[in-house]
């Protein structure tokens, strides 16, 4: 975990090595070309360099195994980082406690828990562990720690990998045979994707959000109309959004079922790296941002595909079903699945069985029982300070009960000290530690079988924030406002 990655795109490439003009080439070809180290063929994958491994302790015990078995060591431990997110308890610890001092009542996340810091000193990787002032969920921490850097490759054991993407890496997730495969070599086997431009011109409206940018490109397209393409997301209303936001959009892209998301480079990122913990520092800084200024489509460069969307005719979102693509604006009603295509009538139908809701209900005024603000797609500083901002002076409904988890120990800091915790506490929301959380309902954190919840999370699958309950996806400020009112509310409304 220190210095630059080692291989990126240089930052002159206009001409081959022969002096010709290069031929015009996306931001995804020039990440992926410079990290080639055996061409791909028709026969076998490329042999594709990975500058970053993050594991965490949910898909990295069998790898380990498997290291193990073979005698084999960890190739770059250096170019590894570790940390607990998706097994941890978010309830109270004991100040300054470490991380044997923390309980984990479920044995299996214990288990996990205690592979993992096995492993890592086995291994000589960096640990952020329980009690770390740095732990926190790993696509939360890889940013903020200066550890993502434009023009890498990134993996981990985990899908929303694309996270990383807002910084022009090319960052995916990988399986666990795969992340044994990186342990050991470094390198992955991989199939060049196709690429697909997402943009998004104009400018948001009032309440509406990232989220609500990549919630819709997802209701767009479906869930697997990103498949087999690497997505880059262009246009005014993309590079108006911050860092944090820009992770928001890219986190999801899996869900569109594309192999990654990526965002170009620019002031706004350069901004965002300069003094992290990892970042280059004095002449090595100055350097990486001549190399990344590089990492932008070139003109005349085509996509294999392009969507276009209108930032100034969104709406907030809110997803009805059971997946991330089954998406309307809040103030919409369920769709009817008899006007859906054949393929998708059935898995619309069973959605809205298990939902509980019927086709033409409008989703205002929907009771719900949980809110859930955190995830790898909105638990930073600034979704809490948004959320916060609709809380202030006021309460959530008696009927409700709202989880506020930070994505990070650091980010959990900044919150205090800017007093949003107390905002949290003085609403009625529960103020909780770092970690994955009720996102994934494997922690202690989740929601009972048949109640509703709104989550600003990235999954509406069926189970996934507890056996029988039931999501729906939206934004911080949406869910705030739903925490308030005790049903799914349009947040303009209580912004006029």
């Amino acid at each position: 975990m220190n210095g630059p990655p080692d291989r990126q795109p240089r930052a002159a490439d206009s001409e081959d090595s022969a002096g010709r003009a290069a031929r015009p080439r996306t931001l995804f070809e020039k990440v992926w070309d410079a990290h080639v180290v055996r061409a791909e063929t028709s026969d076998t994958p490329a042999v594709l360099y990975i500058d970053l491994h993050l594991v965490h302790e949910v898909t990295s015990p069998q790898a380990f195994a498997e290291l193990r078995a073979r005698g084999l060591e960890v190739r770059r431990p250096d170019r590894t980082v570790a940390t607990m997110d998706h097994s941890t308890p978010t309830g109270p610890r004991p100040a300054g406690a470490s991380l044997k001092q923390i309980p984990i009542a479920d044995l299996q996340a214990a288990q996990q828990v205690g592979f993992l810091e096995r492993n890592c000193r086995d291994f000589g990787i960096p640990l952020l562990a329980l009690g770390d002032e740095r732990q926190g969920i790993v696509h939360v921490i890889g940013p903020e720690l200066g550890v993502t850097q434009p023009g890498c490759t990134i993996v981990c054991g985990d899908s929303h990998t694309s996270t990383h993407g807002a910084f022009g890496a090319l960052a995916f997730g990988i399986g666990t045979t795969e992340v044994g495969h990186v342990l050991a070599t470094q390198c992955l086997l991989q199939r060049r994707p196709k690429t697909m431009e997402i943009r998004v011109d104009g400018r948001l409206g009032p309440g509406v959000s990232a989220k609500d940018i990549i919630l819709a490109v997802i209701a767009r397209i479906g869930v697997a109309g990103g498949t087999g393409h690497v997505l880059e997301y262009t246009g005014e209303a993309i590079r108006a959004l911050s860092m944090e936001e820009r992770m928001t959009v890219c986190n999801m892209s899996i869900e569109a079922g594309a192999r990654a998301g990526m965002i170009a480079p620019d002031e706004t990122t350069f901004a965002y790296l300069k003094g992290r913990p990892f970042a280059p520092a004095g002449a090595e800084w100055d350097a990486a941002v001549a190399r990344w200024r590089a990492l932008r489509t070139d003109e005349g460069a085509a996509y294999d595909a392009t969507v276009t969307l209108d930032a100034g005719q969104l709406s907030p979102m809110i997803t009805y079903g059971t997946n991330p693509g089954m998406g309307v604006p809040v103030d919409g009603a369920v769709p009817d699945p008899g006007t859906a295509e054949p393929a998708q009538r059935a898995a619309q139908e069973k959605a809205l069985t298990y939902m509980g809701l019927r086709p033409g209900e409008r989703l205002i005024g929907k009771p719900v029982d949980v809110v859930f603000l955190g995830s790898c797609t909105n638990s930073r500083i600034s979704d809490l300070r948004a959320a916060a901002a609709v809380l202030r002076g006021r309460k959530v409904a008696p009927s409700v009960r709202m989880l506020v988890v930070p994505g990070s120990q650091q980010v959990k800091r900044a919150a205090e000290a800017e007093g949003l915790d107390r905002i949290f506490r003085e609403a009625g929301a529960d103020w909780r530690e770092s970690g994955c959380s009720m996102c994934i309902a494997m922690n202690g954190d989740m929601v009972a079988p048949g109640q509703y919840a709104v989550s600003t999370s990235n999954r509406n699958f069926e189970g996934r924030q507890g056996k029988g309950s039931r999501t729906f996806l939206a934004s911080p400020v949406t869910a705030a406002a739903c925490a308030v009112t005790g049903a799914i509310a349009d947040v303009r409304e209580l912004l006029a």
